[in-house]
């Protein structure tokens, strides 16, 4: 398949929110499949940990994944700060 050369790249995976702190929904491809991964991730942790009664466990590997999450947001994602929708 060949690229629209008129399109740029997008710059960020994850565009700063309009309102407040943090980002927003993924604006191409590889921000949608990091959200399908941590997705994908807590349902198998919740399949194989908090099914068999591993509560500490399901937490622990929620925590670690939302951690995972943050830092690709964190290196991939707009500079952030409280935004007051007037940008």
């Amino acid at each position: 398949m060949i690229r629209d050369r008129s399109q740029p790249e997008p710059r960020y995976w994850f565009p700063a929110k309009r309102y407040g702190w943090g980002w927003g929904l993924p604006n191409c491809w590889q921000g949608w499949l990091v959200i399908v991964i941590y997705l994908l991730g807590i349902a198998a942790a919740g399949i194989f940990l908090a099914a068999t009664n591993q509560m500490v466990a399901f937490l622990l590997a929620v925590g670690l994944l939302t951690a995972g999450l943050i830092v690709v947001c964190y290196l991939k994602g707009e500079p952030t700060r409280w935004r007051w929708g007037d940008e």
